[in-house]
């Protein structure tokens, strides 16, 4: 990597090894069983420009039209199967958010489960959106938003951009039962953290006591929190309103170095530190090239013209350099270190896996 990645690296890990401010409640945590619900479904999309499911191969797209016919009064014969190609069976999918209503909207997916070029320009007829329960909670039908397309020719070629077999209708699906909830059910409510740290959970506890008053807050483990919260429903959210926008200083995070070996990209924790260690980098470079020679025989000498192969070998080893890290080395040393001698995002990696090796690195390192 040149020096621009080197600046682009150490920019990074100035940037994590940033000062911690305090965040709100509501961005380190969240209320125990406030939380959306998966719902899915299966349904037709109809009106496709001849890019739907092959019948043939998906014998259910044929099936689920008779079916829905059936329904709505039409007979199909039985020794009838429709050659459709503007018809494709899907999976719809959805979130229901947390005290979502009857009546309220929201977004659903749409993708093709049967061999349908593209979804592009289809409508997809009612379907009913179920929960884990198997309980219908929401109705979804309307015209896709496709953000890809495909063009095939005769021949066989075909050129896709993005995915052309799923899309979204946005407010494509109409709340029809609400999800039960035990929020007022419990006199406290259970603040759970978005990441689990003792100090952090500690510190909430605290800042809640100190501000709402002692005892309102407990500690249950380093990823929850109770918090005593009044009976009235009414009462309940505003305190919870006003819970969510405490500000609380979390804990700092553990030191961790996170490498990414495929793209080189490090990121090193404020918290890093080594122990005393010396660090010797060089590099060993061999250059091969080949030159091939053409040998002429002399004349009247009744030879022949051929070519010779010619190589050139270089090796070059530039002086290696040593530096030591003392006892304590904090981040931004790591960095100056390692821009001095010239090291690429490659060569600190190889150097960060030594120093974990020989247990002089006191932080985790993780390769993904």
């Amino acid at each position: 990597m040149n020096k621009t990645g080197i600046f682009m690296l150490a920019t990074l890990l100035l940037f994590a090894a940033g000062s911690v401010r305090a965040e709100r409640v509501k961005d380190l945590a969240s209320v125990a069983g406030v939380r959306s619900n998966p719902l899915v479904g299966y349904g037709l999309v109809v009106g496709l420009d001849g890019t739907g499911d092959q019948t043939s191969q998906a014998p259910f797209t044929v099936q689920s039209l008779k079916n829905l016919l059936a329904q709505l009064g039409v007979t199909v014969p039985p020794n009838v199967n429709p050659q459709l190609k503007n018809v494709a069976a899907v999976a719809v999918h959805a979130e229901l958010p947390a005290f979502a209503k009857p009546g309220q909207q929201i977004d659903v997916t749409v993708a093709s489960i049967g061999n349908a070029g593209s979804l592009r320009g289809g409508s997809l007829l009612m379907t009913p959106l179920k929960g884990a329960d198997g309980q219908v909670y929401a109705v979804a039908q309307g015209n896709l938003v496709v953000g890809g397309f495909g063009i095939s020719g005769k021949d066989g070629s075909r050129v896709t951009v993005n995915v052309p077999s799923a899309g979204r209708i946005p407010s494509g699906a109409m709340v029809e039962r609400a999800v039960p909830t035990n929020f007022a059910a419990n006199p406290e409510i259970v603040l759970n953290l978005n990441t689990g740290d003792f100090t952090t959970a500690a510190r909430l506890v605290q800042g809640i006591n100190t501000i709402m008053g002692a005892e309102t807050a407990r500690p249950i483990d380093a990823v929850s929190v109770g918090v005593r919260a009044p009976a009235d429903l009414a009462s309940r959210v505003a305190f919870v309103a006003e819970l969510e926008n405490l500000e609380i200083e979390p804990g700092d995070a553990p030191a961790r170095v996170v490498v990414n070996s495929r793209t080189g990209t490090i990121v090193i924790g404020s918290h890093v530190r080594v122990t005393p260690a010396a660090v010797a980098h060089g590099s060993l470079s061999v250059t091969i090239a080949e030159r091939p020679k053409v040998s002429q025989p002399a004349p009247l000498s009744e030879g022949q013209t051929v070519v010779v192969p010619q190589s050139d070998v270089t090796v070059s080893q530039p002086s290696a350099r040593m530096f030591l890290f003392d006892a304590g080395v904090t981040l931004s040393e790591i960095v100056r270190a390692v821009n001095q001698v010239g090291a690429a995002p490659g060569d600190l990696i190889a150097i960060l896996e030594a120093l974990k090796q020989a247990g002089a690195l006191r932080a985790e390192l993780v390769v993904i």
